[in-house]
């Protein structure tokens, strides 16, 4: 019987636990999210947050709602690792400039269609 992504009676901690020197109980609100075999993923989310922080947090959602959140939980502590001024902001901000240089692109390469069209009727 499986409950909480992990087996009955298994000794094996989440990666939560496990950065945390804690037991991992049946009932680990982090378990589903934070498996054993990916402990950097829970150790920018605690950096970053706080474990007390996330788990209060994942505590006041739904389930169902829980493993969007912590999915964007960890890709905003990634970002802040990467970046710790801008994260997830200095991400978007850089494929904003993208977007606008390579529309002003598009823009410049439509008007050169039109002035060669004009050159072949």
């Amino acid at each position: 019987m499986k409950e909480s992504g992990r087996k009955q009676g298994a000794a094996s901690p989440c990666a939560a636990c496990k950065l945390l020197r804690r037991r991992c109980a049946q009932d680990c609100v982090f378990a589903p999210y934070f498996p054993a075999d990916e402990p950097q993923k829970f150790a920018n989310v605690h950096k970053v947050f706080g474990a007390s922080n996330v788990n209060k947090m994942l505590q006041e959602l739904p389930v169902h709602q829980r493993g969007d959140a912590v999915s964007s939980i960890v890709y905003e502590a990634n970002a802040r690792v990467r970046d710790p001024v801008y994260g997830c902001v200095g991400a978007i901000s850089s494929l904003q400039q993208q977007i606008d240089a390579l529309q002003t692109q598009l823009a410049l390469t439509q008007a050169e269609v039109v002035h060669l069209r004009q050159f072949i009727k």
